[in-house]
Formats: C-alpha cells, structure tokens, sequence
C-alpha cells in the first residue's frame, strides 16, 4: 500500500515537471516565433517608408467620354470657305450690320471671316431649312488671354434681318470666352437653358470645330467632337434662320474669325 502512494506520487510530480517543462519550452518557442517576427517587421519598416496620410497620392478625376455620334446630313444646302473671295474684301454671302472683311490667319489655311464687334451676320441669301439637317463651321480666337473677348453667339432667329447686333437671342451657343470654361446653351422659345463646363482656355488661338445637328423640335451642339447638349429647342412651326453675332468688345488686339461653313440635308428625313 505504501509502495502505491509513493507511486502515485512520483508519478503526479513527474506529470508536473513535464507540465512545466513543455510550457517553458512553449514559451521560449513563442519568444523565439516573436523574436523572428519582429527582426521581418524592422527589416520591411527599414525597406517601406512609413506612409504619411497627407503624403498619399489624391485620386484623379475621372473623365467622361460620351462619343462622337454626330453625322453629317448627305445632302448639300450651302457652303463657304471664302476661297473665292480676295484678302481684303467684304464676304458677299454674309450680310451684317458691322464689317464682313476677309483675312488670312498666319498658321491657319484657308480664308476667313473676321468677326467686328457689335456685329452680327445671317446669310445674304435666305435659306428654308428641312426638317433634319446639320450645320458645321470652324472659329478661331485669337488672343493673348481667351478673357479679352466677350461671349460669341450662334443658333438661330426667326427673321434674317441684320438691323442691329443681337445676342441671347432665338435658340443659340453662348461661348463666354471672358469667363474661360463656361458655354450656354439656350432657347427663347421653350425658355430652356444649358451652362456646361467647357474649356475654352485650350482653344485660344487654334481652331474650333463647331456641329450642330437640328432634327425637328431638337438641336444638339457639339464643340470639337464634345456633346454640349441634346435638348427641345423649337416649336414644330419655328423658322430658323442661322446668325453669329461677334463680341460686344474685344481687348488687347484679340479677334474672332469663322469659316468652312456647311449646311447639310438629309436626303431620307
């Protein structure tokens, strides 16, 4: 019996010492696991910069690309490109009731209309447009800032008369070049009006592709392949007649100039 106790007992105490042996030896594997992971972790810190929150990059403005789909009509109304006309001289297919002088632009081929202040311009000989058709000219602002000229309109009126300047007017395109990135797109007629963000800065002093397509009650605008709107801009009985009217004033030498006019119709409307 004696003999038993003792057994026991030196067995328990033997289950204790091992006890406490695997959790010293657990424990100096863990030190040693942690002593491992913190020579990694000072090695990568030494590698990686810590980051700094005011030092992350912001993210980039997304851009929004909404095609090209403007297509022009197959079926020639009228075209101008002044190549008929001497340097000089006044363009007979405009009237106005400023200057309709035609320059050369050094840079630029072509010929060109030079837009006067105060002045606006219809075509001389009065066109009846179809239901469906497109109409495309290039301008150029010519500046030492794009701010030195007050806004540039076209669209169209209901008259083809050039009494007096007019601007704001009909449905039409206000560039406000003095205001760098702002276009207006309007209508009198169903008191619609469009401000997008476009900018013109990129613009100052090389050539701007202007299409308009109307088709019915509907005008949409594209500037340079960029779809400024697609809006109701008449009533189904509207006459339209195309104006452009130039600033109201120009600062520091600046000038607006226009040409490669055409006016398309669509054969199946």
């Amino acid at each position: 019996m004696k003999n038993k106790l003792l057994l026991i007992v030196f067995t328990a105490a033997g289950l204790i010492i091992n006890v406490n042996a695997h959790a010293q030896f657990s424990g100096l594997l863990q030190k040693a696991k942690d002593k491992v992971a913190q020579k990694a972790g000072e090695a990568i810190d030494k590698k990686v910069p810590a980051s700094n929150s005011s030092d992350a990059p912001k993210g980039k403005k997304i851009k929004i690309n909404s095609g090209f789909d403007f297509v022009a009509g197959d079926s020639l109304i009228f075209a101008e490109d002044f190549s008929g006309v001497q340097v000089g001289s006044t363009a007979r297919s405009f009237k106005t009731n400023g200057s309709a002088t035609v320059v050369s632009a050094e840079g630029e081929s072509g010929k060109w209309l030079a837009l006067a202040d105060h002045a606006t311009y219809k075509l001389t000989k009065q066109l009846f447009y179809p239901k469906h058709f497109t109409v495309e000219f290039d301008i150029i602002a010519i500046a030492d800032k794009i701010d030195d000229i007050t806004p540039v309109d076209f669209g169209f009126v209901t008259d083809n008369s050039v009494r007096e300047h007019i601007s704001n007017e009909g449905a039409y395109v206000s560039l406000k070049y003095y205001n760098r990135n702002e276009v207006s797109i309007a209508s009198e007629f169903n008191s619609k009006y469009i401000t997008s963000d476009f900018d013109l800065t990129t613009f100052t002093n090389r050539k701007m592709h202007v299409s308009v397509t109307v088709d019915g009650d509907r005008m949409i605008v594209y500037l340079d392949q960029t779809k400024l709107a697609d809006a109701l801009a008449f009533f189904p009985t509207t006459a339209k007649n195309l104006y452009i009217s130039g600033p109201i004033q120009y600062k520091n030498g600046s000038k607006v100039l226009v040409g490669n006019f055409k006016i398309m119709g669509f054969k199946k409307s």
